[in-house]
């Protein structure tokens, strides 16, 4: 089996945030760490070259592949901001509904600016999602 490649790393995570070079984009960067690490209770740490994780938690498949991965985090691409909702979303559509403007993937939120959505709605979806995952 290939070895997972986004694993922890030692990188500060300041450091990263401050090398993202667009200004709404550090701001939102920086509202997203201070949300997730309330809302999680955990301390951020990078997750390969671009990802903040939060947390972690074992996963295993039925093919016997296993391993640790973080169980809420961001990463600030080129288009959007990255939410990993990792439960899924499926499972959140009333607050989804609530969220504002974003689009999706099975377990990634995208969303171009914060100020595009509602906070308390996030911060709950957050809360939820983290809670699911790390009681597995």
């Amino acid at each position: 089996m290939a070895e997972l490649k986004t694993k922890p790393t030692g990188e500060d995570v300041a450091d990263f945030i401050e090398r993202v070079t667009e200004g709404e984009r550090r701001s939102d960067c920086v509202t997203l760490l201070a949300l997730m690490r309330d809302a999680t209770g955990e301390e951020p740490r990078m997750w390969g070259g671009s990802i903040v994780g939060f947390g972690s938690y074992h996963y295993k498949y039925d093919s016997g592949r296993e391993g640790e991965w973080m169980a809420t985090g961001f990463s600030p691409r080129k288009n959007d901001l990255t939410l990993y909702i990792m439960p899924g979303l499926d499972r959140y559509a009333g607050l989804m509904k609530k969220l504002g403007k974003y689009k999706t993937g099975k377990s990634c939120l995208y969303i171009k600016k914060l100020r595009d959505v509602d906070m308390a709605v996030l911060r709950e979806l957050l809360e939820k999602s983290f809670q699911a995952i790390t009681k597995k």
